[in-house]
């Protein structure tokens, strides 16, 4: 898989499986996890600076319109013309659901219905009652949009979607999709086409399966 070269961060990094954010008032890198997560976005109706949306410089061989995710940093940008990408702040899986490759968007889907696949089925209760499909709405797990991942002609039940745990962008805590927050992913998908490609970037992740 060709890496991108990534430049303009912005003031986040993170160290192993712990996101760290910079506190300007210490000048200090401090972790990041879902308690303060929790703490943050109660006090401010916002996640921090770094995982707003916002364009940044960006060198990559990409073509305009690619998606590039990376998942250890928390970032997926959306390639734009002139060496500039558009960042947005995105959850990513958890320990254990992490997984890199390149797949592409597929089709996608406004207030989409979600539907557990039969693994999260059989591990969550609260995922069973809705085994046949939970419709479309504010507390729907999906939020306002979703990008179906596809390898091939075949789906690969990932999805990058919105959420309507907004204080969660920034952190490890799905299943292997990849979460935005509902302004976002709203953004995202009025800008993509069927056909784009996604690469999909974390450090130590599982590659997927036929990529």
């Amino acid at each position: 898989m060709a890496m991108a070269a990534v430049v303009g961060l912005g003031p986040l990094v993170a160290l192993a499986a712990q996101t760290q954010i910079f506190d300007p008032q210490t000048r200090t890198w401090v972790d990041y996890d879902a308690r303060k997560a929790r703490q943050y976005y109660a006090r401010n109706k916002q996640v921090p600076d770094a995982f707003r949306r916002q364009v940044v410089p960006f060198r990559t061989a990409e073509q305009p319109g690619t998606i590039i995710i990376d998942g250890n940093q928390h970032f997926l940008y959306l390639i734009q013309p002139g060496g500039q990408a558009i960042r947005y702040g995105i959850g990513v899986g958890r320990e254990g659901f992490g997984w890199a490759g390149i797949v592409r968007i597929g089709r996608t889907a406004e207030w989409p219905t979600w539907t557990p696949p039969p693994e999260m089925v059989a591990r969550d209760p609260n995922a069973a009652k809705w085994a046949n499909g939970m419709p479309g709405g504010p507390d729907n797990p999906l939020g306002a949009r979703a990008l179906y991942l596809y390898e091939g002609d075949n789906d690969t039940i990932y999805r990058i979607h919105g959420t309507p745990e907004s204080w969660s962008i920034g952190l490890d805590v799905s299943s292997g999709c990849i979460r935005m927050n509902n302004d976002d992913i709203i953004d995202l998908h009025s800008r993509i086409k069927i056909g784009a490609k996604v690469i999909v970037l974390m450090q130590g992740a599982a590659l997927y399966k036929g990529v």
